[in-house]
């Protein structure tokens, strides 16, 4: 996954200096979705005192290796080397900039974004996706003269784009538009990708498509009359001669300090930014050349959104690390993700659950064959941690899988079923295509994500959004948690109709409305996972045993560990131990058994004796109280958690494992919020 954005101010005079820091701060802001190269591409200077000059001047390119601020001082370095103006004033100019994530080429300048057409970048493009025929593309433009300096999928987009607007002014088409040339490039082009298009032959100008991957466009109006204007008012998009600024991102949360106004662009569409106005295209691939001329597609209407998010939401305040600031926030998402969902008396019916995204599909869920769970990584997990209270509480088979691997295997699914994707972003690849696999054999489809418009959230037939506020942090924590809330309150509305299991609903309901308190009362553990850390910094692996509910959690808390502080960690199902894990046992590795009370409880103590025979060094994770239960002789590292209802435990129990991979990462000298390798959503397969 990589991150791109791109600013143009139109009839409003700003500095190359301001427009530079605009498109740092946007990536900044994205950097969360890769890190391991990026770049820009401003306008270079026009030689107003050649009057004889009509040529636009090339676009300036700077790409570098490494995170944003690697960039920053490379193109300062760069700009001081020149004699570039950074005080020069422009009432109008397009920039455009792209945070990296590796997928085809190492990380390096020339692998960089943005790619360019040829050395007068002609045609530039960044990109988030991948182009799956690039190969093919390739092949076809090297034949026509065109050579390549990157080992990038992306570079054939421009180069392709070069191709059509030199075929179309060769067969005489002079007046063929920016909209034009981009729709021509598109009809060629498979994969998942967002693109935004800059070229010298269409100077302030920008284009911006996507179909898979995300893309928001942001506008900001700078005259008092304007911003009155209603944006609900399709029309309000279009050129108005008023000066604004336009915004493009992979993210909203690059553009909420500078705009609450926002258009999410959705799939197939072109949106093209000229004269201060947007004018958006839908593609349409059967639409080709007719008579061999580029097609002149009709514009579509489309009404701007109110962007709920504030910006206290992407800044760390007093916290060191967005991870550690989204671990202590979590009392406070579970709170919100719980809000207008839970009643508890004022009525006859006095503790029930209201999923207004799923009212009108219940009796459906409740006829299905079965619930398949469909996700990746932390997703999954919580998924998993799930899995037995929606068992008990619907009578309904529930099945987990893997996005990538029911796609490999073209599992089986059935119009009888009801297929649920957890997706945190909603965005995720593999996440998305296992949705069209469901879609296209008839199962309905409920989403559960954290982003309001995201593509899971859009072509779902219904859902819930957990509501867990924006999660930078690579990581991911309070999003867990609130999934696995969520799917609680999912197994309590899907049960609603059982008058047996009646007790058992209101027990967990009232759990629920504990919660916040009980998570906000484990955070005290904060210094004491810390001193364990300590005792841990030079590990080389963890083992992390649990079984029933908390199966998810040792598989959770080891995905954290190793994600971030980049020790081997491993998640081991306890039933299993005797298949094979026990023979890794000895006094020297440390293990980690998740044995709080619940129906597995004298299991698990079984397993600690076993592992305690054999010298296993253990820290054991218990009920408050239950220390001289589960510690042989005073044996073993404890570390105690409150109890809530068992479905509702892996919450708690998570906390302390998310607290130690935090301060096992710090300790190491790691960066916590971009670790090595890593991204925050997979929107590339």
């Amino acid at each position: 996954m990589c991150g791109i954005f791109a600013y143009l101010n139109f009839s409003v005079t700003r500095e190359r200096r301001y427009i530079l820091e605009v498109l740092f701060n946007g990536l900044r802001r994205l950097e969360y979705r890769g890190y391991d190269s990026a770049g820009i591409s401003i306008d270079s200077s026009f030689d107003s005192s050649n009057a004889d000059a009509v040529v636009v001047p090339p676009p300036l390119v700077f790409r570098q290796e490494g995170n944003i601020e690697s960039l920053v001082k490379s193109v300062y370095q760069e700009v001081a080397a020149t004699d570039l103006n950074l005080e020069e004033s422009f009432s109008i100019h397009a920039g455009i900039a792209h945070t990296r994530w590796a997928t085809h080429g190492e990380p390096s300048p020339r692998n960089s974004h943005p790619q360019t057409s040829d050395a007068s970048n002609e045609f530039l493009v960044v990109h988030n996706g991948v182009i799956t025929n690039y190969e093919v593309l390739k092949q076809t433009l090297i034949r026509h003269g065109f050579t390549f300096q990157s080992e990038t999928d992306t570079e054939v987009i421009p180069k392709l784009a070069k191709f059509v607007f030199d075929n179309a002014n060769e067969e005489g088409d002079k007046s063929v538009t920016f909209s034009q040339v981009v729709l021509e490039v598109m009809r060629h082009l498979e994969g998942a990708y967002a693109l935004i298009f800059k070229s010298r032959h269409y100077p302030n100008e920008l284009i911006a498509c996507k179909r898979g991957s995300p893309l928001v466009l942001g506008v900001k109006e700078l005259t008092e009359e304007s911003s009155k204007a209603s944006f609900n008012d399709p029309k309000f998009l279009l050129s108005n001669g008023q000066p604004k600024e336009l915004f493009l991102s992979s993210d909203p949360s690059a553009l909420v300090e500078h705009t609450k106004r926002v258009l999410v662009i959705e799939d197939g569409e072109v949106v093209h930014l000229k004269d201060g106005g947007a004018s958006i295209f839908k593609f349409d691939n059967a639409k080709g050349k007719p008579n061999g001329a580029l097609t002149r597609p009709a514009s579509v209407q489309r009404a701007l959104s109110v962007l709920e998010m504030e910006v206290e939401q992407i800044n760390k305040g007093k916290y060191e690390h967005y991870m550690q600031k989204e671990i202590h926030e979590q009392p406070q998402s579970l709170t919100t993700t719980m809000r207008g969902r839970l009643i508890r008396g004022g009525s006859c019916k006095a503790k029930s659950v209201l999923l207004g995204g799923l009212k009108d599909h219940l009796k459906t869920i409740r006829r299905s064959r079965r619930i398949v769970f469909i996700g990746c990584g932390t997703s999954y997990n919580a998924a998993l941690a799930a899995r037995p209270i929606l068992e008990e509480l619907s009578g309904i088979p529930v099945t987990m899988e893997i996005a990538s691997d029911l796609l490999d295997r073209q599992g089986p699914i059935y119009r009888e079923d009801t297929t649920v994707f957890v997706s945190q972003s909603g965005e995720t690849a593999d996440t998305l295509l296992a949705l069209e696999y469901a879609l296209e054999n008839g199962a309905l489809c409920v989403g559960i994500t954290n982003t309001v418009g995201s593509a899971i959230a859009r072509n779902t037939h219904c859902g819930v959004h957990i509501n867990a506020g924006c999660e930078i942090g690579v990581a991911s924590t309070k999003a867990y948690t609130s999934q696995i809330v969520v799917m609680a309150m999912l197994a309590l509305a899907i049960g609603d109709d059982t008058i047996s299991s009646q007790t058992r609903r209101e027990a967990i309901i009232d759990g629920l409305f504990d919660l916040p308190g009980k998570v906000k009362e484990v955070l005290k553990l904060d210094e004491e996972m810390k001193d364990l850390a300590k005792l841990l910094i030079a590990e080389q692996s963890l083992l992390v045993f649990g079984r029933g509910y908390n199966y998810a959690t040792a598989l959770e808390g080891a995905l954290k560990v190793k994600e971030v502080s980049l020790m081997h960690s491993e998640g081991i199902l306890a039933g299993e131990m005797k298949h094979g894990p026990l023979a890794l046992v000895d006094e020297t590795l440390p293990i980690v058994v998740i044995a709080t009370r619940d129906a597995c409880f004298s299991k698990q103590q079984s397993v600690i004796q076993q592992l305690h025979a054999r010298k296993g060094r253990l820290i054991v994770m218990c009920t408050k109280g239950d220390a001289e239960s589960v510690c042989v002789g005073g044996s073993c590292r404890v570390i105690e958690v409150p109890q809530v209802e068992d479905c509702l435990q892996p919450v708690i129990n998570i906390v302390p494992l998310q607290l130690l991979a935090y301060h096992l990462t710090v300790l190491r000298g790691y960066n916590v919020d971009q670790p090595r390798n890593l991204a925050k959503s997979v929107t590339t397969q």
